[in-house]
């Protein structure tokens, strides 16, 4: 779709939105039609249920049996025809236990065995009145209703059926032969949408092409010319102004781009440099300082000429080194504050801060030293630990464990605590930016923390297991 031109899209969009709005149109007039036709005989069978409800306490009234359930036979024997013929329905009464009594449609000498659902009973018992209404074939629809009998004294003493067929082939003949006309009217729109939406189409992206092909003759390294704004619609005319904008700047981009280039080779040049001046640089100092410790201290005079030597050579290799970092830190932006830094010192000094007793710190040296930065170095500390006490604020027993040892090749920083841990499906998003399990912060302390230990060519990984803990651990190269 993002391929297709902006004409198309509105040529479609409107196609689109005509169509969807006479679908629309067709559902909701189908749907209030049939709403209103089922209200309009819903309406009718309650009438005529009152009707009939009526005729029934009126015959109740006016017989000469008592009113029980044993006597409802004899007592509508004769009127219940009347009554069905008149309301155009069937009519049946059962006693309270469902046993059929009378009809409307079978004589009443006939030995009856129909007797109501139980279901039907028991809905009738919670309720004082229940509906039902099942479809027929033929579009035909059958209504019930049960209701009980009652005495003057409003005690019940049986169960009225009312069933009235409703025909509604005539409606939807009705509703069919409305559709039809509609359809017609909705082709009769399509038809003139189709049309109206090609010219408008046609005409809003005229002044669009005019401006494409004046993009697409533009050059950096040319004299362009600025579109005329004269007799432009204000939204195109912002478009233009902005290509206009865009020439007088494209000039000056030019020259920025330019300068851009020479800096980036410069960078480049800079790494370079450095690089080829600290190759030899560690191991003259190595050499120098081997060749002092080796030398025979018992010769006379020999020992204070090789300290003055070997200082002298590393006063120069650490100008050397310095001009080297100077190159390295131009080309290396932002720049840092390099220096040799007693990890140990840096790290223990990193956790008094936080005054909790279940935080324990071990190393396997005395002294570990990393060309790092310093302050980047307890901000990642303080991040990882504040996580670990946050993470084990609910413990009963909270145990935190800061250990760091040394390699040949690295130096491992290990943080790990016995807090609640990380879900799994968090596991993947705890470095994203913004993305926090709490409900302080902003979710930026770990992705901090793995950009400064990636800028020293470092990895952080961790383990967790959700009720055991979190394990962190960051390896610095040597």
């Amino acid at each position: 779709m993002n391929k297709v031109s902006l004409r198309i899209r509105i040529f479609l969009a409107m196609l689109l939105l005509v169509g969807l709005a006479s679908i629309f149109i067709a559902v909701v007039t189908v749907r209030q039609y049939k709403k209103q036709t089922k209200e309009y005989y819903d309406s009718r069978f309650e009438r005529k249920e009152t009707a009939a409800q009526k005729n029934v306490n009126f015959e109740l009234e006016n017989t000469i049996y008592p009113a029980y359930q044993q006597f409802l036979g004899p007592i509508f024997r004769e009127r219940i025809y009347e009554i069905a013929t008149v309301h155009d329905m069937k009519m049946s009464i059962y006693d309270l236990n469902g046993n059929l009594k009378i009809n409307s449609f079978d004589p009443w000498f006939r030995v009856f065995k129909d007797r109501m659902a139980i279901q039907v009973l028991e809905n009738l018992k919670e309720k004082d009145e229940y509906k039902e209404s099942v479809n027929l074939e033929s579009g035909k629809i059958s209504q019930s209703s049960y209701s009980y009998i009652h005495d003057r004294n409003m005690n019940k003493i049986g169960i009225l059926k009312i069933e009235y067929i409703q025909d509604n082939s005539q409606e939807e003949e009705e509703l069919t032969s409305f559709l039809n006309r509609l359809f017609v009217v909705y082709a009769i729109m399509l038809l003139l949408a189709v049309a109206f939406a090609y010219f408008l189409s046609s005409y809003i992206t005229r002044s669009l092409k005019s401006i494409s092909d004046k993009i697409q003759e533009t050059k950096l390294l040319q004299n362009n010319q600025k579109i005329d704004t004269k007799d432009s619609t204000p939204e195109i005319a912002s478009i233009v102004d902005a290509y206009n904008q865009m020439i007088d700047e494209l000039e000056e981009s030019a020259e920025k781009l330019a300068k851009s280039e020479r800096e980036q080779a410069w960078r480049e040049m800079a790494k370079q440099v450095a690089h080829e001046i600290k190759n030899p640089l560690t191991p003259m100092k190595l050499t120098v300082q081997s060749f002092e410790r080796n030398f025979d201290p018992n010769a006379e005079g020999i020992r204070e000429k090789v300290k003055d030597y070997s200082l002298m050579l590393t006063q120069q290799i650490d100008v050397m080194s310095s001009i080297a970092t100077s190159f390295s830190d131009f080309a290396r932006m932002p720049k840092k504050t390099i220096e040799r830094v007693d990890l140990v010192r840096t790290i223990k000094s990193a956790i008094d801060i936080f005054y909790e007793e279940d935080i324990a710190f071990n190393s396997e040296q005395e002294e570990i030293y990393l060309n790092v930065d310093k302050n980047q170095i307890t901000r990642v500390v303080n991040n990882l630990v504040k996580n670990a006490t946050q993470a084990t604020e609910n413990i009963e027993e909270p145990k935190i464990e800061v250990s760091l040892k040394e390699t040949d090749k690295e130096v491992v920083l290990i943080i790990k605590d016995n807090g609640k841990g990380i879900e799994e499906d968090d596991k993947e998003l705890i470095f994203e930016p913004k993305f926090t399990t709490k409900t302080s912060g902003m979710g930026l302390g770990l992705p901090m923390v793995k950009n400064i230990v990636e800028t020293y060519n470092g990895e952080v990984v961790f383990n967790s297991v959700v009720g055991l803990g979190t394990e962190f651990i960051i390896t610095f190269p040597k």
